[in-house]
């Protein structure tokens, strides 16, 4: 095998395995930085020996196996870890426990992925730390990767990632599955995590692309191992559903130049079938049975992204039922981008008149005076309006706010054409 297909190898095992070596690692030393060290370690020797001996039977248990060691020879030297040693090796060794050991670190995977996605998504790390530590760790994502997929500095990155594993270190922060009512905030944090992540692929916030897909791909990976760990949870069911509903939009949502195409001149038969199967398939479960118990934020805009994915044309698509979500959604979440997306769906269902008022009482909210997208929606609707001046000035002005430069395009070419 030639230095260059092993590494090959390394690398793609690294991205299946990763997560699971560091999750069952990280139960056993009881830090996910030193966790990644030791699977680093792992890394390192694949990465020396491959290619000289060829890519073992069961990678994935190779580089497990020589984590392990790493283990074991650090808690042998280091009496700091002699009590862990005590606890777990010393048991081991008695029983020459080889398999013994291996069995610790094969049982709970499911658990152990399940910890380190909420210790990734902690609340004690910042948002950006975040996203970064969970590509880093449930992704394996390398460093460079993650600061080319966000458009920002290597150096960066890496400075968020050591920060959020020194602050997880610090602030002791155990590797379990939280459990009573910190489950739910707990639980809504690692979504958030996964959507961002999901959303800076759909809609990149900077940069020349107006669209990322690997991002979402990775985050669609990440949404539906939620789902398999937590298959009772309705609302990681809603935004599994959400992201396959609007992935499913990908291939149209972007032109041959690379140009942004709104929804309603998309080529639906571009859509993605299968997608759209899958996202009614856990929006279906991201029901609660209980017909007393409302539905979830993202089981909401999951439901909205399905009335865009039955309609046979943009002319059938059901834009009171859309505007009836909304309306669900804004009194759920109280978040002023929803209430836009509303006026949308009512200028849709009733006309631009019906909206116009939505939009302007959103102008007197602090948190969208920068928003694109409100000038842009208002545009729109002033266009629609015969108001033909004050459109354009509406969309030069959402131009001026977007950092996406096809979306920019995009804005500058409707305000030339109203």
């Amino acid at each position: 095998m030639s230095h260059s297909d092993a590494t090959r190898a390394v690398e793609a095992v690294w991205r299946i395995e990763s997560a699971r070596l560091i999750g069952a690692l990280s139960r056993m030393v009881g830090d996910v930085g030193l966790a990644e060290e030791f699977a680093q370690d792992a890394l390192v020797s694949a990465l020396e020996k491959w290619p000289e001996e060829g890519v073992p039977a069961k990678p994935g248990a190779w580089l497990t196996t020589v984590a392990k060691r790493r283990i074991l020879d650090r808690w042998r030297r280091d009496e700091r870890f002699q009590d862990r040693m005590v606890e777990l090796g010393s048991e081991i060794e008695e029983r020459d426990g080889q398999a013994e050991f291996d069995a610790v670190l094969e049982e709970d995977y499911g658990d152990d992925l399940l910890r380190l996605m909420f210790v990734c998504c902690h609340p004690v790390l910042t948002t950006q730390a975040r996203v970064a530590l969970t590509l880093r760790m449930l992704g394996g994502l390398a460093t460079d990767e993650i600061a080319r997929a966000f458009l920002v500095p290597e150096a960066t990155v890496a400075q968020r990632i050591v920060r959020a594993k020194r602050t997880l270190a610090k602030r002791k922060v155990p590797f379990e599955v939280p459990v009573g009512e910190d489950r739910d905030a707990r639980v809504a944090s690692v979504l958030e995590v996964v959507y961002l992540v999901f959303n800076e692929g759909y809609v990149a916030t900077s940069g020349t692309d107006w669209t990322r897909p690997k991002l979402s791909e990775e985050a669609m990976r990440l949404g539906r191992v939620l789902c398999d760990l937590l298959p009772k949870d309705h609302e990681v069911h809603g935004l599994l559903a959400l992201m396959e509903l609007n992935a499913s939009r990908f291939r149209a949502r972007v032109g041959p130049d690379g140009a942004p195409v709104p929804l309603d001149q998309q080529n639906r038969g571009r859509w993605d079938r299968l997608l759209i199967t899958r996202g009614l398939a856990a929006l279906a479960r991201s029901v609660p049975d209980d017909p007393g118990r409302a539905r979830g934020p993202y089981s909401l805009q999951a439901g909205i992204a399905a009335q865009h994915a039955v309609a046979p044309t943009a002319e059938d698509t059901d834009w009171s039922a859309i505007a009836v979500l909304y309306e669900k959604l804004v009194e759920t979440t109280r978040n002023p981008v929803a209430e836009l997306n509303r006026a949308v769906a009512v200028s849709m269902a009733l006309g631009p008149e019906s909206a116009l008022g939505i939009v302007d009482k959103l102008r007197e909210v602090a948190v969208m005076a920068d928003y694109p997208m409100l000038p842009a929606v208002r545009g729109d609707l002033l266009a629609r309006l015969d108001r033909a001046e004050e459109a354009r000035a509406e969309f030069e002005r959402a131009a001026e706010l977007t950092r996406n430069e096809s979306e920019r395009a995009l804005l500058l070419g409707r305000a030339l054409a109203v």
